[in-house]
């Protein structure tokens, strides 16, 4: 009776929803149910609403506070002091004795809204008992005053709490291993089984415009959530009022459905006029303005663009009047918006600020819409003509859930985004992660301007700083020892992150570069290196909910070409020269999967090894001889300067390999005696060095090696 009581009261007060009930009841056999700790109220909660007689296994030490005591005569409860040994072999027992026990696997109350620190102790036991572990989510539980979330989030008596109960694991490791190791692998296999299930139960099937007004409800309309160079803090509501103005002068020129290109720089503008395309029905494309007028009139026609919305100013700052001239000969219609704020009227903005106050309240439809696409990007061109990726709203929230289910990302973070919106990452993990999570943004036009962003990061407080190599390098050489002092998480990606680099903030900062790894097509991360799984020279291990493959390839002996699989791939292309047609992501494992061309290595830990990719392999007397290896030879001998490998044909050999360096002093001598020394294979070394004082790069900082090789080519 009184199990019932205190579920009806959380019924009426919290409205819990109850999911997955039917994997408890399907479960036979020893069960170790386990539970992310969002609250006080998280073991009430469980014990009221799962069936039949538990136990808890809880530290002696909280069971004996005074307040904890009364709650403890209506529950079973295990008591477990980590001092000493015959606890676990206590619970093990208890497990097999077929005692149903939840335990919370990360010791305490989050303290940041997502998971922590998830100990190996509980999979040890499950992997002992020989128990099915049952994973349990709570959510809601963390905004009630009886958590101990430390954010601007606002808490509430009474927000709706949801429970869900996914279908029993197995944790235990496979083999004969045995000891400490055996108790490292069970407590990994358990902390990957938990944010898998942060992952599945993250609310993905929605849209980019709903999780913006998700995170109002959140955070008040009053929160401040974004700044550009103009240095004028934008809140929620100037987001979504802007919005609805960019969506209202939108509506006046084309037809819904049609795809409108965004011709502008990071900035809050850039970030409005994105949602404004989702409230106009429209699908933006952000594109790439350093390609050229070949390449933007080439984005163009792939991706079937009529309309480019653009800014005289940025076009001059830029130097595109000669691009933006040939789009408008082609027919694609200019718009600036210089002209639309001329168009601006008073009442437009009250109305517009009116349909802000009123988005609190609309949800507007996310299930069906969720897997339509929500942006259209063009791939790097580093190596090819560029494709246009389409990301689905899924694609694009399915990736910041994943990160968030890995890192601890939290609303007091500042956000110091100064990647192009055209670059994948600068647009996901850099731009949407941060919006739909509270965080603060800051987003700055330039990555170039090397001295200027550490003092940014300084100014604003930052916490997180998203980068590649080349630009990281540029701050770390720039900045004052004590620039990043606030900045807890340095992302690298897009580039392999070169030792020095890493070294260099290490040395001058103190901080740890967190490298990894994906692609557009990925939305974009699929790999990264987190606080608690670090192995330097990788990029980390895998995110939760991506499946791979490696498919062999003749003549490398280690690693294979990496096929993925997940919620973040992309729902397809459209090719150059095949405007309107799509092509859904398809590999030699079946619909769904994408070939990302690259070769990695993955060790017993997890952990990936980009090796290169296929096409920056040469093919030099019958062997294969990536790329990417001369290019770090020659990074560990002169690493101020930037190095770029190219394979151009030779009658004799196939191929043959040119180092191209910025170093005026990059010789053949010494790239033999370094390779001597390593010992790599005299095969691998370039038949020649060519110096040049800068090498052609790409808007995201990659070498431009389309460029570059055909270069080669000629000179040869």
């Amino acid at each position: 009776m009184v199990k019932a009581f205190v579920r009806l009261i959380l019924r009426i007060f919290y409205r819990v929803e109850i999911e997955g009930l039917a994997n408890y009841h399907g479960t036979e056999g020893p069960v170790l149910i386990v539970a992310n700790h969002q609250s006080f109220l998280d073991p009430v909660i469980l014990w009221a609403f799962l069936p039949g007689e538990l136990t808890f296994a809880i530290n002696t030490h909280i069971a004996r506070l005074p307040w904890v005591r009364p709650f403890l005569r209506f529950a079973r409860v295990f008591s477990l002091d980590p001092r000493q040994s015959g606890a676990l072999k206590s619970l093990i027992r208890h497990l097999q004795e077929g005692h149903r026990t939840v335990i919370f696997p990360e010791g305490r109350i989050t303290v940041t809204g997502t998971l922590m620190k998830v100990y190996d102790g509980p999979g040890m036991v499950a992997d002992r008992a020989g128990a099915l572990v049952l994973p349990v989510r709570i959510d809601g539980a963390q905004y009630t005053p009886f958590s101990r979330l430390d954010s601007p989030v606002r808490k509430r008596w009474f927000p709706r709490i949801r429970v869900c109960v996914l279908p029993p694991r197995d944790v235990r490791p496979p083999g004969k291993i045995r000891g400490a190791e055996r108790r490292k692998r069970a407590g990994e296999r358990l902390a990957a089984l938990m944010a898998e299930m942060m992952l599945v139960t993250a609310p993905t099937d929605r849209t980019l415009l709903t999780a913006l007004l998700d995170a109002v409800r959140l955070y008040g309309l009053g929160r401040r959530v974004l700044e550009d160079g103009e240095r004028r803090p934008w809140r929620y509501f100037d987001l979504l009022a802007r919005s609805v103005v960019m969506a209202r002068l939108l509506e006046e020129d084309g037809e819904p459905g049609a795809t409108v290109g965004i011709l502008l720089p990071g900035s809050g503008a850039t970030v409005a006029l994105l949602f404004g395309c989702h409230l106009a029905r429209r699908l933006p494309a952000l594109l790439n303005y350093t390609a050229g007028a070949a390449g933007l009139a080439g984005a163009c026609d792939t991706g079937n663009i009529g309309t480019v919305v653009t800014s005289r100013r940025f076009v001059a700052a830029a130097g595109l009047d000669g691009a933006v001239a040939d789009l408008e000969r082609r027919g694609v219609r200019i718009r600036y918006l210089e002209d639309w704020r001329a168009r601006i009227s008073v009442p437009m903005r009250l109305r517009a600020m009116l349909a802000a106050l009123g988005m609190r309240w609309r949800r507007p439809a996310c299930r069906e819409a969720a897997g339509e696409a929500a942006v259209m990007l063009f791939t790097s061109g580093s190596e090819g003509r560029p494709k246009a990726v389409l990301l689905s709203h899924r694609n694009l929230l399915s990736n910041c859930a994943q990160l968030g289910a890995v890192i601890d990302f939290n609303a007091n973070d500042v956000i110091l985004n100064v990647l192009p919106l055209f670059h994948v990452f600068g647009l996901g993990p850099g731009t949407l992660l941060p919006l739909i999570s509270g965080m603060r943004l800051f987003l700055y036009p330039n990555p170039l301007h090397y001295r200027v962003v550490p003092e940014l990061a300084y100014e604003i407080n930052a916490t997180v700083l998203f980068g590649t190599n080349t630009f990281l390098g540029g701050y770390g050489r720039a900045a004052h020892p004590y620039d990043f002092y606030s900045v807890r998480y340095v992302f690298a990606g897009a580039e392999k992150l070169q030792p020095d680099v890493r070294r260099l903030w290490m040395d001058k900062f103190g901080l740890r570069i967190l490298e990894g790894y994906g692609a557009t097509e990925t939305s974009p991360v699929l790999a990264v290196n987190t606080p608690m799984y670090y192995r330097a020279g990788t990029v980390g291990r895998f995110l939760p909910g991506v499946e791979w493959c490696l498919e062999p390839v003749p003549g490398v002996a280690e690693g294979g070409r990496l096929h993925v699989r997940g919620p973040n791939v992309m729902l397809g292309y459209l090719l150059p020269g095949r405007p309107g047609e799509r092509v859904a992501p398809r590999s030699r494992y079946g619909e769904g999967w994408y070939d990302t061309g690259d070769i990695v290595q993955v060790d017993d830990d997890g952990f990936v090894t980009i090796v290169g990719r296929l096409k920056r392999f040469a093919k030099v007397g019958g062997e294969m001889v990536p790329l990417s290896a001369v290019e770090g030879l020659a990074a560990q001998i002169w690493p101020d300067r930037r190095h770029a490998a190219v394979a151009v044909p030779d009658s004799r050999r196939g191929e043959t390999v040119i180092l191209v360096s910025e170093c005026p002093t990059a010789s053949l001598a010494a790239l033999q005696e370094a390779a001597r020394r390593r010992g790599t294979p005299e095969l691998w070394l370039p038949r020649r060095v060519v110096h040049c004082s800068e090498l052609p790069l790409l808007g995201s900082g990659k070498v431009d090696y389309v460029t570059l090789t055909a270069r080669m080519r000629e000179e040869a």
